[in-house]
């Protein structure tokens, strides 16, 4: 089992590492070729952090464990506002000004409870993926529209401060294609562990994807949000963590449902709950002020906290 863990740790490593080296490198590409900085942020950057979520899943699902994809999606989500959002106001309360931001709360919760509704025949189908990816074709398009409009300037300036690191262009097209390789290569090695570690521990492939693989996958969105609430950038915080859930439900779980049918059938009721509650949980925050406080971020942590106690139980 010590073995099992230590492959676990080795793939969360390159994985982490891989998502790092993947978001500097097609961030910068995309930058170079005019596209605006609140575009890349929300989509390239999102996609970039959720990267380790998306080959993890796409490996699972091609090798038959569909429940470990199912739960490292799942779990990555609810990680991502409980968890990254809540260390984030911890550290600094946040405070929301971008337009495009507040309209990415609702897609998020309309995004969440299609794929809830998904789930009642018991899985993902292949048709379910398909319509998934169409409609993640359609987020990038709203995404871009969104900012082709026009922003807050500051929020605008935020995101471009947050990506103000350019290398040389070759340098960036070096990094993205070595991080891809570290994020293949740590996906089969935290696969392999993480589908011996559920063995030897007598659980689910569900609760292993829940549990050590969702917070491992979700260490890239945690490490971006909190350098973010650092300095002050709250819109890249929330920016981050939003769009990683759109990407997670619709790019992620649309494509290892298109490669290989899905079962739900390790997941919990109260993990969809949950899910949907994480979800919900911002929409009374954008209506009251757009801000998260230090004691809602706390509330946030610790019910991430019960919920990974509900699952050990």
């Amino acid at each position: 089992m010590f073995l099992d863990a230590a492959f676990v740790i080795v793939g969360l490593v390159l994985l982490g590492a891989g998502a790092e080296g993947l978001v500097r490198g097609a961030g910068t590409v995309a930058l170079r070729f005019g596209v605006a900085p609140l575009v890349v942020g929300l989509t390239i950057v999102a996609f970039g952090t959720g990267s380790p979520e998306f080959v993890l899943s796409v490996q699972a699902s091609a090798t038959g464990n569909g429940g470990l994809a199912l739960g490292n999606v799942v779990g990555s989500n609810i990680s991502n506002i409980a968890l990254v959002l809540g260390t984030a106001a911890l550290i600094r309360p946040l405070a929301v000004q971008a337009r495009l931001v507040r309209r990415e709360v609702p897609v998020m919760i309309g995004v969440t409870v299609a794929f809830a509704a998904m789930l009642l025949d018991g899985g993902l189908s292949r048709l379910d993926g398909g319509l998934l990816l169409a409609a993640a074709a359609a987020y990038v398009v709203f995404a871009y529209l969104g900012a082709r409009r026009g922003d807050v300037p500051a929020v605008t300036r935020e995101f471009g401060a947050a990506l103000a690191a350019r290398p040389a262009l070759w340098r960036a097209v070096g990094s993205a294609g070595v991080g891809l390789g570290a994020l293949l290569l740590g996906a089969a090695v935290l696969l392999h562990g993480a589908t011996a570690l559920a063995g030897a521990l007598g659980v689910s492939d569900v609760v292993v994807g829940l549990t050590v693989v969702a917070v491992g996958t979700s260490l890239p969105e945690l490490a971006t949000s909190a350098a973010a609430a650092r300095r002050r950038q709250a819109d890249v915080a929330f920016g981050n963590a939003i769009g990683s859930n759109v990407i997670n439900l619709l790019v992620v779980l649309g494509a290892a449902a298109l490669v290989n049918p899905i079962p739900a059938g390790g997941l919990r009721t109260v993990d969809v709950v949950v899910l949907l509650v994480s979800a919900v949980v911002l929409l009374p925050l954008m209506v009251r002020g757009s801000v998260l406080d230090r004691w809602e971020g706390g509330l946030l942590v610790a019910g991430y906290a019960a919920f990974l106690i509900s699952l050990v139980v």
